[in-house]
């Protein structure tokens, strides 16, 4: 069973069975079908206590761990044991911070390192590649986009450098707002900047 505003959010399924065959043969050598529409969860967990019973539990061929209607749970000592679990993680994160992140993946080292593994892998197989911009340019029609998005988001005092201005004193160049411009035209400094070598 699965609630959603989105029928294309490519969700196949949540059993473990189900997920390591997914893992195995691929998600292209399974066949997604909706058997059925429903108002509310209420009515959709009904549904599935009636389809998935026991029998079929049962059944060699099925990926159903436990009778439908029940999530990923076993039963409800199995709910109130995880939820317990997840409250108190949450607390002690909220508590400690950081130093807990760092207690949790020293003590859990093993399970970063292969998480690490898999992001790689997985980031690697989409072709992933931070530098992907590395050794290119853009168009001229990609600039001309670019500006006029910016000529847009980065005009009057949206723009990161409005009132501001550029001052050098011949040795070394510092921007500067334009308000205070007077109190370094005192001192000897001009309008502008020079490039130094």
């Amino acid at each position: 069973m699965h609630s959603t505003d989105n029928l294309d959010d490519g969700y196949m399924g949540s059993g473990k069975n189900l997920k390591r065959s997914l893992k195995k043969y691929g998600k292209d050598n399974f066949k997604f079908e909706i058997l059925e529409f429903l108002p509310d969860r209420k009515s959709l967990i009904e549904k599935e206590k009636q389809i998935v019973t026991e029998d079929l539990v049962k059944d060699t061929m099925s990926m159903n761990l436990k009778k439908g209607g029940e999530g990923g749970f076993i039963n409800d000592i199995h709910r109130k044991k995880f939820m317990d679990a997840a409250k108190k993680s949450v607390k002690i994160a909220l508590k400690n911070g950081r130093e807990t992140q760092k207690k949790l993946r020293k003590e859990n080292n093993e399970w970063v390192k292969s998480l690490k593994k898999n992001i790689s892998q997985g980031l690697k197989k989409v072709n992933f590649n931070p530098n992907t911009f590395a050794g290119k340019k853009h168009t001229s029609k990609s600039k001309k986009l670019i500006s006029k998005k910016n000529s847009i988001s980065q005009k009057g005092e949206k723009n990161s450098q409005y009132g501001t201005c550029w001052i050098t004193n011949g040795k070394e160049n510092k921007k500067i707002k334009k308000e205070n411009i007077q109190d370094y035209l005192i001192l000897g400094w001009r309008n502008g900047r020079v490039f130094i070598k």
